[in-house]
Formats: structure tokens, C-alpha cells, sequence
């Protein structure tokens, strides 16, 4: 959940069609009843053979392949975290991210998000502490506009869950913000800012439009994916479980 200021912002196996035809490498001949000999015209055993061909044999695998990949349940979610940290390493935290890098981020991320394993985030302890933002789309953020000298280096977010108080961090203009989290569902917040600190000495009211909603798509004790009500999305790592909020 990184919270912007002042605006906020799964591959399906398909199996073929089986097509049958009158054709002898049909897989339908499979299921057809054996033909009737009568006792008094046959009294030597039977021995029912189908013909088995190349197109029976790919149609059998694929069959036996289907319960084996329902199984499976595909990818886990270790390895789809390791797939999207290698995507967005090289991209500046979203900064050089182009429109592609975009997409391909936002494909894997929605296939983290499909094995969520933090069903209710808002009332998981695994949210509290201090969080680094790894990538995001937000350009009130990036601020790709300014010159790199000009804009935030690194950004954190520390969250207390008991009291949902936020504290964000940055580097450059030296801001620190506290906004005020009040919870819509046990996925998603309403996000209010109050003030901000420059240097974390001069207190400046926020504006009325420093608001906005956030849900949190993935969670666990080492990252987090949240999606902003403007359409941004949000990667963070943790860097410090233990720290919190200062009153």
C-alpha cells in the first residue's frame, strides 16, 4: 500500500475440442460397444483390439495431463514473486518503466495477487512496520518530470494496524506525511491526509484533494501489492517488521 501525495492513486490451460469422425484414429472408437458374437457361432475367446495411432496417443496424453495440471495448481506463489522482483528490478522503481514494462508488470502481479494468501490484510499483523517502495506507476511519485537530481530517491511506508496510522517517507523534498487509514472492507481504505512535515520540522496542512482509496491485493511477510483508486499500482518490500508509527 504505498499512498501517494497528494494524489492517489492467470494462464488457463485449454484442452483442444476432441473432434471425431468416421476416421479409425478417432479417439470416439474408443468408447464404441465391441460387436456380438453369438455362443453358437464363436465358442473361442474374443479379443477386442482398438487401434491405437499417433493422433490417439497425443489425445490420451493430453487427457492424463488434465487431473495432473488441476493438481499441480500451476505456479506458486514464491516463484511468481521472484519472476515479478526480476521484472521491475532494472525499471527505477517504475521510473523507466515503459508502457510494455508496464504491462508485463501488471500481468504478474495480477497472477500474485490470484494466490493471496492474506485474505483479510487489514487485520493481519503481517502489515505493520516499515515498508520500501520497490516500483509503481503513480507519477505524483516518480515524478519522471523533474530532473533525477530533484526527485525522491527512496520511499517508505510504515503501518501500525492497531491504530491504521500511516507514516510515508521520502527522500526528496525531505516530506514526511501522516495520513489517517479508515478501513471500507478488510481489503481497502479510505486514505485522508492531514499534514505535511518538510524536513520533519515544518508542518504544512495537506489540500483537500490529498485524498483516496487503497486496497491491498497481495500480502505476506515479505511483500506487498496495492492498487490505488486513480489506477496505480503499488509494490513494496519490508525492510523493518519492528518499527512503528510515532505518535
Amino acid at each position: 500500500m504505498a499512498l501517494s501525495s497528494p494524489s492517489l492513486g492467470a494462464h488457463h490451460h485449454h484442452l483442444p475440442p476432441l473432434h471425431t469422425t468416421h476416421h479409425s484414429s478417432s479417439p470416439k472408437l474408443l468408447f464404441l460397444h465391441p460387436p456380438h458374437f453369438s455362443s453358437s457361432s464363436c465358442n473361442f475367446p474374443i479379443i477386442i483390439r482398438t487401434a491405437t495411432t499417433p493422433q490417439t496417443e497425443k489425445w490420451r496424453a493430453q487427457v492424463s495431463f488434465f487431473p495432473a495440471f488441476l493438481k499441480k495448481g500451476g505456479k506458486d506463489a514464491n516463484t511468481i514473486k521472484q519472476e515479478l522482483l526480476q521484472a521491475i528490478a532494472p525499471l527505477d522503481r517504475g521510473a523507466d518503466a515503459t508502457p510494455d514494462d508496464q504491462q508485463t508488470v501488471d500481468q504478474i502481479a495480477r497472477k500474485l495477487e490470484a494466490v493471496n494468501p492474506t485474505k483479510e490484510p487489514l487485520k493481519s499483523n503481517l502489515l505493520d512496520g516499515k515498508w520500501e517502495l520497490i516500483y509503481t506507476t503513480s507519477q505524483s511519485i516518480l515524478q519522471t518530470k523533474r530532473p533525477k537530481l530533484l526527485r525522491s530517491v527512496t520511499n517508505y511506508q510504515a503501518i501500525n494496524v492497531d491504530t491504521l496510522r500511516a507514516q510515508n517517507m521520502e527522500s526528496w523534498p525531505f516530506f514526511n506525511q501522516a495520513p489517517n487509514l479508515t478501513p471500507l472492507n478488510a481489503r481497502k481504505v479510505a486514505v485522508q491526509f492531514d499534514t505535511f512535515k518538510i524536513l520533519g520540522l515544518i508542518p504544512v496542512k495537506a489540500p483537500g484533494r490529498a485524498r483516496g482509496e487503497l486496497e491491498i491485493t497481495y500480502l505476506d511477510e515479505e511483500l506487498r501489492v496495492s492498487r490505488g483508486d486513480k489506477g496505480n499500482l503499488f509494490i513494496l518490500k519490508m525492510v523493518d517488521p519492528s518499527y512503528r508509527v510515532p505518535v
